[in-house]
């Protein structure tokens, strides 16, 4: 797809990840499992796979891992012919294992190719061609030139009318609350939709008063969905609030992941013409399946499998 943008991008760090079997600790395994997995390609599978058409680049070094990483992307029919392999810099990596049955994640992402990423590496049109641009604030922790190339990007998308989501993803292993806080906020007041999680608003807001979190985002242009609210999803749309709550998980395996399928289900809500409301309705469907499975993306599911939950009648709305 060189020609003509896909409805949906997304661009970040993708990084080659490796886990322990049967969620051991690092320490005391012997054989580790070779992946991948980054939050803006975890969306762009997951959006894929519900049928969207979804573009995502970035920088990855031309080492095995970079290829590897590219060509499984590209094999889930994500466009990724604006996406860099850059010689002599390095793919990004993150351990995972499980520690007294808690999951523990080590990154090796300092000076990875991702971290190269400028504003002139913009396609300028490719964006500006799209129907919705979806970033995180993981983009804007990794270094200085990324974060500027994440705030060009909304310019441009704004610029030229295209609807922009904005999950904030806060990772404190990256920077500090009070650094997230002054970069983080500005962009939330761009986005047309944020997705922050209730500890997230607590962070970002600084306070634990919901009376607080409430006007602060209520002064917000964007349509607000709240994940984690009394158990439930909040969206705030004009005025208006509806809790939506999560659709029950027979079994949790694994909840790495959660938040991106339900990211890439609410986008893809979206792009098929649902509400806010309706599109929350099929992310909280994504991410319960996700969890119900191991790894990053592997779970995500596809169009069907939603669409059979969805008609489910027994999951009674509050």
């Amino acid at each position: 797809m060189t020609g003509q943008s896909p409805d949906l991008i997304t661009f970040g760090e993708t990084m080659a990840l490796f886990m322990t079997p049967e969620f051991r600790a690092l320490e005391h395994s012997s054989a580790l499992e070779h992946s991948f997995g980054g939050a803006e390609s975890n969306v762009a599978i997951g959006a894929a796979r519900l049928g969207s058409s979804v573009g995502w680049f970035g920088a990855l070094g031309n080492d095995p891992f970079g290829t590897r990483i590219l060509k499984a992307i590209r094999g889930e029919g994500v466009d990724v012919s604006r996406a860099r392999l850059l010689a002599g810099e390095q793919t990004g990596l993150m351990f995972r294992e499980s520690i007294a049955g808690k999951l523990a994640v080590h990154y090796y992402r300092k000076h990875s190719a991702a971290s190269r990423m400028e504003p002139q590496h913009l396609d300028q049109a490719y964006i500006q061609g799209a129907k919705l641009l979806h970033v995180t604030g993981i983009t804007a922790a990794i270094s200085e030139t990324a974060r500027n190339t994440m705030l060009e990007a909304v310019r441009m998308a704004k610029e030229a009318g295209v609807t922009v989501c904005f999950d904030p993803n806060l990772r404190l292993k990256l920077w500090s609350a009070e650094e997230a806080r002054r970069v983080l906020l500005p962009i939330a007041e761009e986005a047309d939709y944020f997705l922050p999680g209730w500890d997230e608003l607590q962070l970002l807001y600084d306070t634990d008063s919901e009376q607080d979190i409430m006007t602060r985002l209520a002064k917000l242009k964007a349509v607000s969905i709240v994940k984690g609210y009394n158990g439930s999803t909040l969206v705030l749309e004009q005025g208006s609030r509806t809790e939506v709550p999560f659709y029950p998980a027979e079994k949790v395996v694994d909840t790495v992941g959660a938040g991106d399928g339900f990211c890439a289900g609410f986008l893809s809500g979206l792009l098929r013409g649902r509400t806010a409301v309706d599109a929350v309705r099929i992310a909280s469907i994504c991410g319960s399946l996700v969890v119900q499975g191991r790894g990053d993306w592997e779970a995500l599911p596809d169009w069907q499998s939603v669409e059979r939950l969805l008609e489910d009648r027994a999951w009674v709305e509050r």
